[in-house]
C-alpha cells in the first residue's frame, strides 16, 4: 500500500490476522484452493450439525447484532449426503464492504480473511483456525442467501434430488481437479438443475418453507 495514500473507512489495520497469516505463509488473499487430483469427499457425519454451532457462538460472541443472520449451508448441513468435510456457514452482515465494523472482531476470535468477491454480491470467505470450514459473508440484500437456503432445505426434503447431487458429486470427485474451483464449477449444470425444482418448491410454499427442519 502506499504510505501517501489516505486511508478509507474500509481500510482493514495492516497488523491484522489476516495480514500475519499473509505474511508468514505467502498465501494472498484470493488464492485458489489447489487439489492437483481427485477432490476428497466424506458420507455424512452426524458431528457436522455440533460443529456449525459450535462455531456460531464465537461468531455471536464477536459480532453481537451485527450478525444479521448465522445459517449452515452446503451438503454437510443436508443429512445423507456426501460432501468435502468442511463446514459452510452463511453470515450475513449490513455491509460486506465496510470491512472495519466486522473483519477484525472476526480475526479476534480466529477467522481469516481468505477471499474477496466484490462481483459476487460484495462476497467474502473466511477460514477458521480450529476446524475446516468456509465462513460466507454476504449482505442482507443479497439473492444469495434465499439460494443457498432454498437449495438446502429442499435436498433435505427431496430424495430424488439429493440422490442425484450425490451421485453427479461422486462422479465429478473422481476426476483430476486443479482446483477445488475447478470441481464446482463443473457441477454447474447438475446445480441449475435442482435450483429450478428447489425454486419452484418454495414458490409454492413460500410461507413456510423455512420451517422445513
Amino acid at each position: 500500500m502506499d504510505a501517501s495514500a489516505p486511508e478509507s473507512e474500509h481500510t482493514v489495520p495492516q497488523t491484522s490476522r489476516t495480514e500475519r497469516y499473509i505474511a508468514e505463509t505467502g498465501v494472498p488473499i484470493n488464492t485458489k484452493s489447489i487439489v492437483n487430483g481427485e477432490v476428497e469427499l466424506a458420507r455424512y457425519d452426524p458431528s457436522w450439525p455440533a460443529m456449525f454451532e459450535r462455531e456460531t457462538r464465537p461468531i455471536r460472541s464477536a459480532l453481537g447484532d451485527r450478525a444479521l443472520r448465522i445459517e449452515h449451508i452446503g451438503s454437510t448441513s443436508v443429512p445423507g449426503l456426501f460432501a468435502k468435510p468442511c463446514i459452510d456457514i452463511l453470515l450475513v452482515v449490513a455491509d460486506p464492504e465496510n470491512e472495519v465494523s466486522y473483519v477484525p472482531d472476526l480475526e479476534g476470535v480466529g477467522y481469516i480473511l481468505r477471499i474477496r468477491d466484490p462481483d459476487w454480491n460484495n462476497h467474502r470467505i473466511f477460514k477458521g483456525s480450529e476446524i475446516n470450514l468456509n465462513l460466507h459473508i454476504w449482505e442482507e440484500s443479497s439473492p444469495e442467501i434465499d439460494r443457498h437456503l432454498v437449495f438446502r432445505d429442499w435436498l433435505r426434503t427431496n430424495a430424488s434430488d439429493r440422490e442425484l447431487y450425490a451421485d453427479t458429486k461422486r462422479r465429478i470427485a473422481r476426476q483430476q481437479w486443479e482446483t477445488v474451483q475447478d470441481y464446482a464449477f463443473a457441477k454447474s449444470d447438475v446445480i441449475r438443475e435442482i435450483d429450478a425444482r428447489a425454486k419452484a418448491w418454495a414458490a409454492t410454499f413460500r410461507d413456510t418453507w423455512r420451517e422445513t427442519p
